[in-house]
């Protein structure tokens, strides 16, 4: 089985949006001063998904997980509020 975030709705009922959450991935990685590629080795990804993520074609809870730890904030920082 495959987990798919488009599956997820927000709290109040709305579908996340893959868009948002790639921004947000991107703009908190920006925003700790870490580069694709140092995420990617920290966090055990490889650049492309990385890229992936951030472009908003994969949006895998389980590697959104690991980004968060990462970047040491929420996995809830890139929901939408």
């Amino acid at each position: 089985m495959t987990i798919s975030i488009n599956n997820f709705a927000s709290a109040d009922g709305a579908k996340l949006s893959p868009q948002h959450i790639a921004s947000a991935v991107a703009e908190t990685r920006r925003s700790v001063g870490y580069s694709i590629e140092e995420l990617a080795i920290t966090t055990g990804l490889v650049n492309d998904e990385i890229v992936r993520i951030e472009n908003g074609t994969d949006a895998d809870p389980a590697k959104l997980k690991r980004i968060a730890a990462a970047l040491k904030v929420p996995v809830t920082t890139f929901l939408p509020s």
